[in-house]
């Protein structure tokens, strides 16, 4: 059975850091590429960030580029997302999601097979 679970989501002022991770379980971890996601009442799901397992590449979308980071410890089976210098408009539900490929790394959802539950992140002060 494929599982994500994210974790680390709540509440945090302006400014300040979140650290969510995706702990996976039902397949090998290091030959697929893993995405984030976030989704905001009355918004499009919007791709976050993307890491590949082949080669490590990594991308960002501009709205969070040079505050997140993407990280996988494969023998942990577990995906990080450090968020730091965080904005209100960042708060969404934030998923993780499996990409069949290892070394493509994407945030388009249609290229991911399987997904987490969600884990709230509300920045507010």
């Amino acid at each position: 059975q494929v599982q994500l679970v994210e974790s680390g989501g709540g509440l945090v002022q302006p400014g300040g850091s979140l650290r969510l991770s995706c702990a996976t379980s039902g397949f090998t971890l290091d030959e697929h590429a893993i995405g984030w996601f976030r989704q905001a009442p009355g918004k499009e799901r919007e791709g976050v960030s993307c890491i590949s397992s082949g080669d490590g590449r990594t991308a960002y979308a501009d709205s969070v580029k040079g505050r997140f980071t993407i990280s996988r410890d494969n023998a942990k089976n577990t995906v990080y997302l450090q968020m730091n210098s965080l904005k209100p408009e960042d708060t969404a539900v934030y998923y993780c999601a499996r990409s069949p490929y290892r070394n493509r790394c994407s945030t388009r959802a249609y290229e991911y097979d399987y997904w987490g539950q969600g884990t709230q992140v509300t920045v507010s002060s």
